[in-house]
């Protein structure tokens, strides 16, 4: 079973476990499709992702129910109207306490290395704010990220290339072996609409996240709100 993190006529904000893909993998395995059933919660439509979590990221994933609620959110977000927090464990401890890293990102292919993303003056252009939430015992530390733009593997490549210190677990832009997965979490989404309430979803840190970060999952949550 998914966790519902808020529900309305229109929209559904999961908390997307680690390890579940968005759409099905080529080469197989566990997707979203496979919890359809749960997801429709009575409607005869599925919901919609509007944005997209890397598989290892975990957290606020929003979903639409119908298709002028996926046009008015797909619009929000070309708008950059969202407010979208992230936690991260780095593998050492940034020189500031906070700033914003901004770099053109683009995408790069190899046989040998497969596709990543890589700064480059021609690319998109992506912007992310940044504040030390605390160093860790082990010599990494936990941050929040806070990105105005939502290019592919942002975040990643903002904490490897911005901030010199890729994440920790991150198999492209980092070392695999520092941890279970890719340690990026969506700890908080905030979308405003006109006419109703602001969309509001926060999902506490899952179990493996919040043992490397030193917390219990109800301490994390409790940390993520600040």
């Amino acid at each position: 079973m998914i966790d519902i993190l808020f529900e309305d006529g229109e929209a559904l904000v999961i908390d997307k476990p680690s390890g579940l893909s968005i759409e099905r993998p080529r080469k197989g395995g566990a997707s979203l499709e496979d919890h359809v059933e749960q997801l429709k919660m009575g409607f005869q439509r599925p919901p919609v992702p509007v944005h997209r979590l890397d598989t290892d990221t975990s957290g606020c994933l929003l979903l639409a129910r119908n298709p002028k609620a996926l046009k008015r959110f797909n619009r929000a977000f070309e708008e950059r109207l969202p407010q979208k927090t992230y936690l991260g464990l780095l593998s050492g401890v940034p020189a500031e306490a906070e700033g914003v890293i901004e770099l053109a990102l683009a995408k790069i292919s190899s046989a040998e290395k497969g596709w990543r993303m890589i700064p480059a003056r021609k690319g998109k252009p992506s912007l992310t704010h940044w504040r030390l939430v605390r160093a860790l015992a082990g010599g990494g530390a936990l941050v929040e990220f806070k990105p105005e733009t939502g290019r592919t593997h942002q975040i990643r490549v903002h904490a490897a290339s911005g901030l010199g210190l890729p994440l920790l677990g991150d198999p492209i832009y980092g070392d695999k072996s520092s941890g279970p997965r890719t340690m990026l979490h969506a700890s908080a989404l905030t979308i405003p609409r006109e006419g109703k309430p602001d969309i509001v979803a926060e999902a506490p840190m899952s179990p493996d996240f919040a043992l490397l970060a030193g917390e219990t999952s109800e301490a994390a949550s409790t940390e993520a709100d600040g």
